[in-house]
């Protein structure tokens, strides 16, 4: 085994208790660990940045989902990019860098089968946990295969200054559409939708009804509707949607913390007129995508044509209040821990 000098002390967020409604400091520890050593086919990294995600709320239930729940007393899971400061695993060396699904700590034993490495030199670190990472393919797959997006149509995003939503619009843009939409929920937000990301149009769902705001914006309907709120949103869209629309579902983020059951859209008759389609879609079916999309996303990141913003938090003792940022919305573009 080759190792760098190891350090002692690894700190790790673990779940302690299943949130109701929206979670609560105290439903979390930072608990102090002796860092792990690597067995055969393992690698040792040190984590330079962590992942926080909307999803990752779903987890923090026992409800059974598409993937298992945290476990109560143990370290949560989450994406992360670092460095290899000790292997085990032939092919994987001491100063290599990978990606790989155990955030939430500053250091981590992964499979070196599960660990992908990436090169720092063609895009920066970071990127590869969004741009170029998870949020990058789920915006890429869910636009272009689940919503069956072409050139000409017309594309509402909801969330659409997020990680995913801001690459979903420029992908749409790229590609080629006649009209992007965007919604956000300040009106800061709106201006970088408009001047930084291309949008042709951008609103404020708190200024007033988003079916309103929406039917202002996109006065000839929408062709695509690329949806990560849910709620009033989806609604409006429906209501919003032209012939043979089609609704791509990536996150619900208004219903998250509900305790109670959030009613469905009222409108979902119109369906029938307008031949519409709603399909709800997970990145991880669409993993035979990844080569391509690196390679197409790559080269507009490193174009500039691609332009993504990071929100980054410092210090893995912030990754909770990180995350709560997340599910307030506070964040631009992909929010990130370094640590």
């Amino acid at each position: 085994m080759t190792e760098t000098q190891l350090p002692a002390v690894n700190r790790e967020w673990h779940l302690v208790s299943r949130p109701v409604g929206w979670p609560k400091p105290e439903d979390f520890a930072l608990v102090e660990a002796e860092v792990p050593r690597p067995g055969e086919g393992q690698v040792l990294v040190r984590n330079a940045y962590v992942s926080v995600d909307p999803y990752m709320r779903g987890r923090m239930s026992a409800a059974k989902s598409y993937v298992a729940p945290f476990e109560l007393g143990k370290v949560m899971q989450g994406g992360a990019v670092g460095e290899v400061i000790a292997s085990n695993a032939e092919g994987v060396e001491v100063g290599d860098h990978v990606l790989h699904f155990f955030g939430w700590r500053e250091f981590a034993v992964v499979d070196a089968k599960q660990a992908v490495k990436v090169d720092p030199q063609a895009a920066p670190l970071s990127t590869y946990l969004g741009a170029l990472g998870m949020t990058g393919l789920t915006a890429y797959a869910g636009l272009l295969r689940t919503a069956s997006f072409k050139e000409g149509d017309s594309v509402f995003v909801s969330g659409a200054a997020g990680a995913v939503g801001s690459q979903v619009g420029q992908i749409a843009k790229l590609k080629g559409a006649s009209r992007v939409i965007g919604s956000a929920g300040s009106d800061e937000k709106v201006k970088l939708l408009v001047e930084e990301y291309g949008f042709d149009a951008a609103f404020n769902y708190k200024n007033g009804p988003v079916s309103e705001q929406l039917r202002a914006a996109a006065p000839d309907g929408v062709d695509v509707y690329f949806d990560n709120v849910g709620g009033d949103h989806l609604e409006a869209a429906i209501g919003s949607l032209n012939r043979d629309g089609r609704i791509a579902v990536c996150g619900m983020i208004s219903v998250y913390n509900s305790t109670e059951p959030v009613p469905g859209p009222k409108n979902l008759a119109r369906l029938i007129q307008t031949r519409g389609r709603i399909e709800g879609f997970l990145v991880g079916d669409h993993y035979d995508l990844q080569a391509q999309f690196v390679q197409e996303v790559g080269a507009w990141v490193r174009s500039g044509e691609l332009k993504y913003s990071e929100t980054v938090v410092e210090g893995i003792e912030n990754n909770l209040e990180a995350f709560f940022g997340v599910l307030r919305g506070d964040n631009v573009g992909k929010m990130i821990v370094k640590l």
